[in-house]
């Protein structure tokens, strides 16, 4: 008899990302069925009754039951070491089944003002009108986190690595403020993904990803993922039942043959991450490298303390020539790219480069942007699998 998945403290990580989730069907497939219809027959009326008050478990409509996604959450929850995962259909419906699921209208949510610009969108406008109050603060000062605390706070929300500009927060440090204050710490691990951070393991009581990025790993589908305890994901799950964000079957085969891969692709990109940064370091037409994997940056000893390296995604600020705008400098650098993709993604073996402040957080005012450091000379990348020397000749604009 073969010894059960289940029993997940004796595999190591990298096997869970292979192994963690797998179930068979009566055809003993060794890779993962898609499970493709819509819903699901039962043997009598009894059954469906049961199935569908819970007294049962098993498979009802795809909306909020399919194996193939199961499978997913499972192998997910086994790498974050959550009990309990909700897969959604984008990052951003995770974000916002995570607040509908545990926030009502005067609930009071701090966020960090370094985080992705539509999710900035999301906090500071859409949900606002629906009657949560939201104070943005800086991700790496306490201080700025425990004054911003009311007897309303549900939520403290941050993004460590941030996007773009790979600041680093103390998950612990947050995690306690919030729960003196009764709130939750949730934590937004797309950039690093359980490969290299584990949130929970710090302190944060919830995990979202985006797994369109790094789980997928080629930048083909789009999911999302809320992970934690079963106690505070059972009314994002409710939610998830009654508004239909789904994650398709299909989407969820993918991502499962993704993560297979995660352990290697992630130490992968942060080697190339790490010898990039350190290139650009050294190029007289950079004025700054943020990549927490330098020595440089900021939080580099924190980053080091939470995370097993640097990630995969550097960001940096051109320098402009005489009498040329910032934002003119870094388009020129990014117009003059071959092989690099030019496209906001990111995660994708295909390393990618974007400005910032005209696409990911072009809907952010100047001046949060600016409160953000996020500048016109602003330019992030993320790098991909190619060769290093490739992706140096590739930006070799910059030494010309």
């Amino acid at each position: 008899m073969k010894k059960e998945l289940s029993d997940k403290q004796i595999y190591h990580p990298e096997t869970l990302s292979v192994r963690a989730g797998s179930e068979a069907t009566e055809y003993g497939e060794n890779s993962e069925a898609i499970f493709l219809n819509s819903s699901f027959r039962f043997k009598n009326a009894a059954q469906a009754a049961a199935r569908f008050g819970g007294s049962e478990p098993g498979n009802i409509y795809s909306r909020f039951t399919n194996p193939t996604v199961t499978m997913f959450q499972n192998k997910l929850a086994a790498l974050e070491g959550a009990e309990q995962c909700v897969a959604t259909s984008s990052g951003m419906s995770a974000i916002l089944a995570c607040v509908m699921g545990l926030c009502s209208a005067g609930d009071h949510v701090v966020a960090s003002r370094s985080i992705f610009g539509t999710s900035v969108q999301l906090f500071g406008n859409i949900l606002k009108r629906w009657g949560l109050e939201v104070t943005f603060v800086s991700l790496t000062d306490s201080k700025e986190w425990q004054a911003a605390v009311t007897s309303k706070t549900k939520l403290f929300f941050v993004e460590t690595p941030s996007n773009p500009l790979t600041e680093i927060c103390d998950i612990q440090v947050l995690a306690d403020i919030a729960h003196q204050a009764g709130a939750y710490l949730v934590v937004d691990n797309c950039f690093c993904t359980p490969a290299i951070q584990k949130p929970l393991a710090l302190g944060a009581d919830i995990i979202i990803h985006s797994a369109t990025k790094y789980i997928d790993g080629q930048g083909r589908c789009l999911g999302g993922a809320v992970l934690g305890t079963k106690a505070l994901m059972e009314p994002v799950y409710a939610f998830l039942r009654t508004a239909g964000v789904t994650m398709s079957a299909f989407n969820a085969w993918v991502f499962l043959k993704g993560m297979e891969t995660l352990f290697v692709r992630m130490e992968a990109h942060a080697k190339n991450a790490l010898a990039l940064a350190k290139w650009l370091e050294a190029q007289p037409q950079v004025a700054r490298v943020h990549y927490p994997g330098l020595a440089s940056h900021p939080q580099h000893a924190l980053a080091m303390r939470q995370q097993t390296n640097g990630g995969g995604i550097v960001s940096f600020e051109v320098k402009p020539k005489a009498g040329q705008a910032q934002q003119e400098a870094a388009w020129a650098l990014i117009d003059a790219t071959q092989m690099i993709s030019i496209t906001a993604n990111l995660g994708d073996a295909k390393s990618t480069i974007t400005h910032p402040a005209s696409t990911t957080h072009s809907r952010v005012s100047a001046e949060a942007r600016a409160a953000a450091g996020i500048t016109d000379g602003l330019i992030r990348i993320a790098v991909g699998l190619e060769h290093i020397e490739d992706l140096k000749a590739d930006l070799a604009f910059l030494t010309s």
